[in-house]
C-alpha cells in the first residue's frame, strides 16, 4: 500500500501536502511547530488536519507492519500462495488481514484440531466434495477406532463436521460477507434484567434499533448499563439469510447423502464459531466510533474552556464551598499571587452567615477585591445565595461567576499542588486554583489531567491511552496558540510547548531561578539538555515581552527575524515604535474591553484589547504586491503575511475572540423559572443530543438538539461551543427531578 496516496485520498488534501506533512513529522517536528512555522510546506495544514493525518499514518505503518508478519509467517508454514499475497497486500483493515490470516494462525486446541488428531480429515473431504454414492454412514465405518477415540460411524461424522465448520468459520470471505450484511440489516437491542427495577437504563429496558442507526452516545450507554449488569445487550442478525448465503457457497452439488450434513456444518460453523465473533466485532467497532466521536466532542468541549478569555487586572476572591468542613477562600492578585486565605462557615450544619459576612467585608475591603469565582460544587448553592446577599451590603461594587471547578481537588491533592503551596491545606488550594481559573483558565486548568476535567460524557468508560492522548493534543494546541511568558509560565505549562519536556520544562525554571529573567530568546540555548532542534520548536511560541529585541515578544520565529527586520525597515517601522505597540495592548490603550453581561450583572471589561498605533489595519495594504515582497525578503508568501498581522497587533491574544464569561450580581431560583422566560446563559456542556445551559439557577438546563437552531443538524458542535454566551427560553421546568428543559428558537 502506498500510505501517503492513501492519506491524501482520505484526508482529501493534496499529495504534495501529505508527502510533506510525513516528512516534517518523521524528521522529528511536533504538530503545533509544523501547523505555525511551516505553512508553505504543508499548504497551511492545521492542527485538527495534522493530528488527523499523523493519526492514520500510524494506523497505516501498523497494518503494513502486521502483513508483513503475517506474510513471513505463511511463507514459513510453505502456504503462500500469490492470490493469498495479493489479497493481504490488497487489505485496507486489520480486521481483514486477521481473517484471511485465521486459517494459518497456530490454534489452540479446538473440536476440529482433536478430530484431526484422530485422523477423520478424510471424512471431511469426502463430505466436501459431494459425490457420494451411498450413505456417509457406510464411509464413516471405515474411520471408527476406538483406541483414537472414534467409537462409532457416528462419532466419525460428528468429528468431520466439526472440521468442516472450523474450515467455513476461516474462510476470510464468507466473514466479510457475513459482516457486512450483519451491519446492513441487523439490530441492536437490550432487555433489562429486572424490568421492575428502577435506574437511569429504564428507556433501554426494551430497546430494539438498527445496527446502522445507532447513535454513539446510545452505544455508550449500552455498554455501561451492561458493565453495571443492567442490562443484557445482544446484536441480532438476518440468521435466515445468512445461512442460505453459506449454504449456497459450501453446497455445490444436490447430493441427498452430502446435502443435510453441510446444511447442519454450515448452522453450527454461524452459530458457534462466525455469529459470536462477528458480534463482539460489531460491538467493539460501535463502542470505538461512539468513543472516537465522544472524544472528538471532549476534545473541542475542552479546547473552548481552555481557550475561554482571561480576566486580567482583577484582584479575585476564590471560594471554595463545602457544608461541614466549611467554605475555603483565597484571595489572588492580578498576577496569581495569594495575598490571604480564610475558612468561613456560612453553611449548614453551622450557619454562621453574619460572622461569614463580617469576614468576607473584611477581605474585601482590605484588598480592594472586584470579583468572587465560586466552585459549582457540593454547597456552591447555598454560598451563591450568601454572595448574593453579601453583594448588596458591600460599599464597592462586586461581581461573582460561578466557575466549573471540575478537576480542583485532584489539583488540590497533587504533588505540583503541593509544591506550589507547600503551606497550605487542601481546601485553600482549591480555592486559589478555583480563582485563578477565573483569571487565566489555560494557566491553571494546564496543572490538571486533561481527563478530571469534566467536559464530556462517559468519559471513564472510553479508551483511557486514546483519550489521554487526544486531550493531551488539544492541550498542546492551545497552549502554543495562545504562546507563554518565558519569564513567568510554571513546569505544567512549559511542558505543553512544542519541543519542551517534563525535563526541559524544569530545566527551564531552574535557569530562570539561578540567572534572572530571561532577556533574549538565545538564552534558551544555555538551558541544559535544550539543544537546536528543540529551540527551533520551542522559540516561537514562547514570548518574552520588555525583553531586548522586541520581536521576542511576538509569534515571529527567529528564523524569520531577519526577514522580519528588513520587512520593518521597508515599512518604516522602528523596534521602539514596535516596543509601544506592544506596551498599549497589554495595558488596554486605545482598546475596547469586551465582556458579556448577564441577567443581574453588568458588562465586565475583557482583557487587554487590541492595540492602536499607526499602523493599525494598513500593513496588509502597504504590501500590495505581496509575492515581489516575499520574494525580495527570501520567504513564502504566507509567513510574510503573519508577520505582517504579528506586526500589526503585537501581542494580541487569540483568547480575546472568544465569549467572555457572565458576571452575575443577582440570582434566580428555579422556582423563580416559568415557561416563556427568556434568559441569557453560558454552555457549559455539549453532547451528541444537545447542549447543558448554565442559566444561574445553580441547575444547568438541557437544551435539547431539536431546539437549537432552526437548521437541521447532525451534532450540537455544528452550532454551539462550550463557553458560548447564548439567549435561552423556558420550554418546562420539573422541580421533583431538577430538569430544566430550555429552546435556543426564540
Amino acid at each position: 500500500m502506498n500510505i501517503n496516496a492513501q492519506l491524501t485520498k482520505e484526508l482529501q488534501v493534496k499529495a504534495w501536502q501529505v508527502d510533506a506533512a510525513v516528512k516534517l513529522i518523521d524528521e522529528g517536528n511536533t504538530i503545533p511547530f509544523i501547523s505555525r512555522y511551516r505553512k508553505e510546506a504543508t499548504g497551511s495544514l492545521n492542527d485538527e488536519q495534522l493530528r488527523n493525518l499523523h493519526e492514520r499514518l500510524l494506523y497505516l505503518r501498523g497494518l503494513e507492519e502486521k502483513k508483513e508478519q503475517v506474510l513471513a509467517s505463511i511463507e514459513e508454514q510453505g502456504q503462500l500462495t500469490e492470490e493469498l499475497r495479493a489479497k493481504i497486500l490488497a487489505a485496507e483493515t486489520m480486521v481483514l488481514v486477521d481473517d484471511l490470516y485465521r486459517p494459518y494462525r497456530p490454534k489452540r486446541k479446538t473440536r476440529a484440531s482433536v478430530a484431526k488428531e484422530k485422523g477423520l480429515e478424510g471424512l471431511a473431504i469426502t463430505i466436501k466434495l459431494q459425490q457420494s454414492k451411498c450413505p456417509i454412514e457406510e464411509e464413516a465405518k471405515k474411520y471408527v477406532d476406538p483406541e483414537k477415540g472414534v467409537d462409532s460411524a457416528a462419532d466419525a461424522i460428528a468429528g468431520a463436521k466439526d472440521i468442516l465448520a472450523e474450515a467455513v468459520s476461516d474462510e476470510a470471505d464468507y466473514r466479510t460477507y457475513i459482516r457486512k450484511l450483519t451491519m446492513q440489516e441487523g439490530m441492536l437491542t437490550s432487555e433489562a434484567k429486572d424490568k421492575e427495577a428502577e435506574s437511569v437504563y429504564e428507556m433501554y429496558y426494551a430497546y430494539e434499533e438498527p445496527l446502522k442507526k445507532v447513535a454513539g452516545h446510545r452505544v455508550l450507554a449500552l455498554n455501561r448499563g451492561e458493565k453495571e449488569k443492567v442490562l443484557t445487550v445482544k446484536v441480532i442478525a438476518p440468521e435466515e439469510k445468512i445461512l442460505l448465503y453459506l449454504e449456497k457457497q459450501i453446497i455445490v452439488k444436490d447430493n441427498p447423502y452430502t446435502t443435510p450434513l453441510l446444511k447442519e456444518v454450515a448452522e453450527d460453523g454461524y452459530h458457534r464459531l462466525i455469529q459470536p465473533a462477528i458480534e463482539r466485532e460489531i460491538r467493539n467497532e460501535l463502542t470505538e466510533k461512539a468513543e472516537d466521536g465522544a472524544i472528538s466532542v471532549f476534545g473541542k468541549n475542552l479546547e473552548q474552556l481552555l481557550m475561554a478569555p482571561p480576566i486580567a487586572g482583577k484582584v479575585v476572591l476564590g471560594w471554595d464551598p463545602a457544608f461541614r468542613t466549611g467554605c475555603k477562600l483565597a484571595v489572588v492578585d492580578p498576577t496569581g499571587k495569594v495575598l490571604d486565605t480564610k475558612v468561613i462557615y456560612p453553611t449548614a450544619p453551622q450557619n454562621k452567615v453574619a460572622e461569614a459576612k463580617k469576614d468576607v467585608t473584611r477581605l474585601v475591603d482590605k484588598y480592594g477585591i472586584d470579583l468572587i469565582s465560586v466552585g459549582n460544587g457540593t454547597a456552591s448553592r447555598e454560598s451563591e445565595q450568601v454572595i448574593v446577599e453579601l453583594i448588596k451590603e458591600l460599599k464597592r461594587p462586586v461581581q461573582y461567576v460561578i466557575v466549573n471547578e471540575a478537576g480542583a481537588s485532584v489539583y488540590s491533592a497533587s504533588k505540583l499542588a503541593t509544591e506550589e503551596f507547600p503551606n497550605f491545606d487542601v481546601g485553600q488550594r482549591s480555592a486559589a486554583s478555583i480563582a485563578r481559573r477565573l483569571q487565566d483558565p489555560l494557566a491553571e486548568l494546564v496543572k490538571i489531567d486533561p481527563q478530571s476535567i469534566g467536559v464530556g460524557q462517559y468519559q471513564h468508560d472510553m479508551n483511557q491511552k486514546k483519550l489521554s492522548e487526544t486531550l493531551g493534543g488539544v492541550v498542546e494546541d492551545c497552549v502554543n496558540k495562545v504562546g507563554v511568558d518565558l519569564n513567568t509560565a510554571s513546569v505544567s505549562l512549559l511542558e505543553y510547548i512544542s519541543g519542551i519536556s517534563k525535563t526541559l520544562a524544569k530545566n527551564i525554571v531552574e535557569y530562570r531561578e539561578a540567572n534572572g529573567r530571561f532577556t533574549d530568546r538565545r538564552q534558551l540555548l544555555k538551558v541544559a539538555k535544550l539543544g537546536p532542534k528543540a529551540y527551533e520548536q520551542c522559540a516561537g511560541f514562547l514570548r518574552i515581552p520588555d525583553g531586548d529585541n522586541p520581536l521576542d515578544a511576538t509569534s515571529v520565529h527567529p528564523e524569520s527575524y531577519e526577514a522580519a527586520t528588513a520587512l520593518m525597515k521597508e515599512l518604516s517601522i522602528s523596534m521602539e515604535e514596535l516596543r509601544t505597540l506592544q506596551k498599549d495592548a497589554k495595558t488596554g490603550k486605545g482598546a475596547s474591553g469586551k465582556a458579556a453581561g448577564g441577567q443581574g450583572g453588568k458588562a465586565a471589561g475583557g482583557q487587554g484589547g487590541k492595540a492602536a498605533g499607526s499602523q493599525g489595519g494598513s500593513l496588509l495594504r502597504k504590501v500590495p504586491d505581496r509575492k515581489k515582497m516575499a520574494a525580495q525578503l527570501g520567504i513564502g508568501e504566507i509567513t510574510l503575511e503573519d508577520i505582517l498581522k504579528e506586526l500589526e497587533k503585537p501581542a494580541r491574544d487569540p483568547r480575546e475572540d472568544m465569549p467572555a464569561p457572565i458576571l452575575r450580581s443577582d440570582i434566580l431560583n428555579m422556582e423563580d423559572l416559568q415557561p416563556g422566560m427568556v434568559l441569557k446563559g453560558t454552555v457549559r456542556n455539549v453532547i451528541d443530543f444537545g447542549a447543558f445551559v448554565d442559566i444561574g439557577v445553580h441547575q444547568d438546563g438541557l437544551v435539547h438538539i431539536s431546539q437549537i437552531c432552526d437548521r437541521y443538524i447532525k451534532h450540537p458542535l455544528e452550532a454551539l461551543s462550550v463557553g458560548d454566551i447564548v439567549e435561552v427560553k423556558v420550554l418546562s421546568v420539573d422541580l421533583a427531578k431538577k430538569r430544566i428543559s430550555l429552546t435556543m428558537k426564540l
